[in-house]
């Protein structure tokens, strides 16, 4: 696969306190809309998540958003998209985001974001896909996450080469031919070292 026709896109519910983080989440959403690409995200109007959303949306592009109902319930919903996934489950949403998208990208989030892009990662170091990831290190929110798993490789936790398991970029900008590129490769699986 070097076709990246929909990009599942983790990113925070909340805004952050710099406001480039949400700058940043906008123009990934623009640069996806007119790149053809459609986005998938977690289904949520505040925060980077309804930045994202917004740019994606302003540009033309398609927005999926998969949200559980314990969130619609919240009215946190983004109504503006176009398809709203609902699903009972946390669990049952990253399980519809994955199969709707040929690719993952990471912007700067929390506890929620960690999970999803934690539990990719991990089905990709096992095998279970192929598909590219790109963590976006925007102004070095993800320096700490590299420097853990670094950890975890001189500790022997992790493979040595657990950080080829995404493409690190620092732009937004960088992200879709990162992503075009890593599709190229494969990351053999290794499950005896997570």
């Amino acid at each position: 696969m070097t076709t990246i026709r929909s990009l599942c896109v983790f990113c925070g519910s909340s805004a952050g306190f710099d406001p480039a983080h949400r700058e940043a989440a906008a123009r990934l959403g623009r640069l996806l809309a007119e790149a053809g690409v459609a986005l998938v995200y977690g289904g949520g109007r505040v925060g980077l998540m309804g930045a994202l959303a917004d740019g994606a949306l302003a540009a033309g592009g398609r927005v999926v958003g998969v949200i559980p109902r314990h969130l619609v319930e919240r009215e946190v919903e983004h109504t503006g998209v176009s398809e709203l996934v609902e699903v009972e489950t946390m669990h049952a949403r990253k399980a519809e985001m994955f199969a709707r998208a040929d690719a993952f990208a990471v912007l700067p989030g929390g506890i929620g974001t960690l999970d999803e892009a934690f539990e990719i990662l991990s089905w990709r170091l096992l095998g279970l896909h192929d598909k590219p990831v790109a963590v976006v290190d925007h102004a070095g929110y993800w320096r700490p996450l590299v420097a853990l798993l670094e950890c975890m490789m001189r500790e022997g936790f992790a493979r040595a080469d657990s950080l080829g398991l995404f493409r690190l970029v620092g732009t937004v900008e960088e992200v879709l031919p990162a992503l075009v590129r890593a599709a190229r490769e494969r990351v053999p699986p290794h499950p005896d070292l997570m």
